[in-house]
């Protein structure tokens, strides 16, 4: 009896076709348990600031560094700030751009900048700056500056 290629491909063909099956079903139903593979979305983050003088002049400004430490990145994360100024009165403002409205709130389009703020009263000013995500992580910064005359 002679074995012709067609009849082995006849033969192997099904096998192929089964363990092949079995593959990509043992594939499917061990990923599809979801529990074992996580993607993080929200990282917290910290702030960092440079120190700022504690006295100020009217109609002068002080330069505020500020750095954002993520503890990972998540490419939609998104960044804002928003001011309350209580005590005094004042400007706050993202490098050139108009001033701050308090609590509205503000896109931030880098982890590193500077924000001036501009004393506009000869009295002892107070004021927070909060800054979020958009997973609900918070940072508040106060910022309290007494009369330089």
């Amino acid at each position: 009896m002679i074995i012709s290629y067609q009849n082995i491909k006849f033969i192997i063909f099904p096998i192929y076709l089964i363990i092949v099956l079995f593959t990509t079903l043992s594939v499917v139903v061990q990923c599809s348990d979801g529990s074992d593979l996580e993607m993080q979305q929200n990282f917290p983050f910290e702030v960092n600031v440079m120190p700022v003088p504690n006295r100020i002049s009217n109609n002068d400004t002080v330069e505020i560094r500020i750095k954002l430490l993520k503890t990972g990145n998540y490419l939609h994360s998104k960044y804002f700030i928003r001011y309350f100024q209580f005590e005094g009165k004042g400007a706050l403002q993202y490098y050139d751009e108009p001033s701050y409205l308090p609590n509205d709130l503000y896109d931030l389009p880098k982890d590193e900048f500077r924000l001036y703020y501009t004393s506009k009263s000869s009295v002892s000013q107070s004021f927070d700056v909060w800054i979020s995500d958009n997973f609900g992580n918070e940072r508040k910064l106060s910022f309290q500056f007494n009369n330089k005359d």
